[in-house]
């Protein structure tokens, strides 16, 4: 038996980039910095190490989450991880990225801390299905799209190993 999954929390690196297939499936990248912590030998004191993970979303999640995430944003990440390997000009090349399943974010796009009292705005486009939702909008929150239709979940018997690619 073996276990595929991962767990990591940290800030993005860059802000995210997000690209369709031909077939418009979307895929969103981004990376996320991890600290490893260890001992300096000379100096006795403990050491902040970064280390920089590759993470990709696709489907019918990256698109949204590509308007929420930016550079610095701190997130929480569940997925599992995938190896690619290619060959460029000659040269072998290799990879490996984690594929998001879940993700959480621990900080709100003013800079303030998750459990600090931040409640994400509901989208205008949900005030409809909501009506007796009344909300004031927050000073950070960007203007509304030109009416975007509704984004529906993907159905439930669909995996990541099922886009073609």
């Amino acid at each position: 038996m073996s276990i595929n999954k991962v767990m990591i929390t940290g800030n993005l690196t860059r802000d995210p980039e997000l690209r369709a297939t031909t077939n418009g499936t979307q895929i969103l990248h981004f990376g996320v910095a991890v600290n490893d912590r260890r001992r300096n030998q000379q100096t006795g004191d403990w050491e902040d190490y970064p280390n920089f993970v590759d993470c990709v979303v696709f489907g019918a999640r990256a698109e949204p989450l590509s308007r929420f995430l930016s550079k610095g944003s701190k997130v929480a990440i569940e997925g599992k991880l995938r190896y690619s390997s290619w060959e460029k000009d000659g040269q072998k090349r290799s990879k490996l990225e984690v594929v998001v399943d879940d993700l959480d974010f621990l900080s709100s796009r003013n800079g303030q801390q998750q459990g600090q009292g931040y409640q994400a705005p509901a989208p205008q486009q949900y005030a409809q299905v909501n009506q007796g939702y009344q909300a004031s909008a927050p000073a950070y929150a960007a203007p509304a799209p030109a009416a975007r239709p509704v984004q529906t979940p993907p159905p439930a018997d669909v995996y990541d190993e099922d886009i073609p690619f």
